[in-house]
């Protein structure tokens, strides 16, 4: 291993995950138990998707504000589809994904078609998806689902959470997408440089659309699993989640100007906030101290990664 591979921004991060695994094995001995890592992997998976997609949104030079705000709306169209309108289950939650990518879609619109810049329009939908969703709901959550729709959020496929699956299926065409194709290459140029992408010929407004699209996806997918997961639905749901998503993929090492960043990355700094907040709440310390610590190793990761540079230097 050279000095600038062991320096780059993933590889410490990967040090400091390991350190920070062993320190809170000590801490619990319910921590390393296979039960609990598993819990843990469900629990990541609503965040994970929405993060997975968020590094092609962020390594544009983007953000997406409104993914929590989606999948509340999404949860809440499943259960409205559902036991309102007297949908198939299948065809509810199919159209709920549908309404969330729409979402996605419309911001791509904003974004593309009307020169808004990302964060201006997307705070703008989390604020409008989250009052139809509240609007739609009238304060009721939707409970009563059946048994089978339960195996999404609750059971296991080969003795791991349905809902992992999903992720690692998500997470291996992501990667392959943003670090071996074409068009991920076209995702970091335009991080890089708008502008020169554009005189070079490439599609910005296209490829903006396409991955603000696939962000509401995401989201929606992860609603409807939120819902089988916890068993309900309320307008509420995925509040928060968006600064999650996107604190997971800072940490990755994904800039927030643009230009780089990779979905190993993103998927270890998933794993080490889920760590944190997992082991910290064994060992017994309280919420307010596990979000003080995750910042604090925010910006401890950011700082060492810039005075160690890629190239070596300092």
């Amino acid at each position: 291993m050279t000095l600038r591979t062991f320096l780059r921004h993933e590889t410490i991060l990967a040090l400091l995950t390991v350190i920070v695994l062993t320190v809170l094995a000590f801490q619990s001995d319910k921590f390393f138990t296979v039960a609990n890592l598993l819990n843990q992997g469900r629990l990541m998976t609503e965040v994970g998707l929405v993060a997975i997609v968020m590094t092609f949104v962020i390594a544009t030079g983007g953000i997406d504000l409104s993914v929590g705000s989606i999948i509340g709306l999404t949860a809440i169209l499943t259960g409205v589809f559902w036991q309102s309108l007297g949908l198939p289950l299948p065809v509810a939650g199919g159209m709920a994904i549908l309404a969330g990518t729409l979402a996605g879609f419309a911001n791509g619109i904003i974004i593309t078609g009307f020169g808004v810049p990302p964060l201006i329009a997307t705070l703008a939908t989390l604020a409008l998806y989250r009052g139809l969703a509240e609007g739609i709901s009238q304060a009721r959550s939707v409970r009563g689902y059946p048994d089978w729709f339960y195996v999404l959020g609750q059971g296991d496929l080969g003795g791991i959470p349905t809902q992992l699956w999903i992720f690692f299926a998500v997470m291996i065409v992501c990667a392959i997408i943003l670090g071996l194709t074409s068009w991920g290459r076209t995702i970091y140029a335009i991080g890089s440089n708008e502008i020169a992408a554009r005189f070079s010929g490439l599609s910005v407004d296209r490829a903006k659309l396409v991955i603000y699209t696939a962000s509401g996806f995401a989201a929606a997918l992860a609603g409807v699993i939120f819902v089988s997961r916890v068993s309900t639905t309320r307008s509420d749901m995925g509040t928060g989640l968006e600064l999650d998503a996107i604190t997971a993929v800072v940490l990755g090492g994904t800039s927030i100007f643009g230009g780089r960043g990779t979905i190993i990355g993103t998927v270890i700094g998933l794993v080490l906030i889920q760590s944190l907040k997992n082991g910290l709440s064994l060992a017994g310390i309280k919420g307010d101290g596990t979000v003080v610590l995750i910042g604090g190793v925010l910006i401890a990761t950011i700082l060492i990664t810039n005075i160690f540079r890629r190239d070596g230097t300092r």
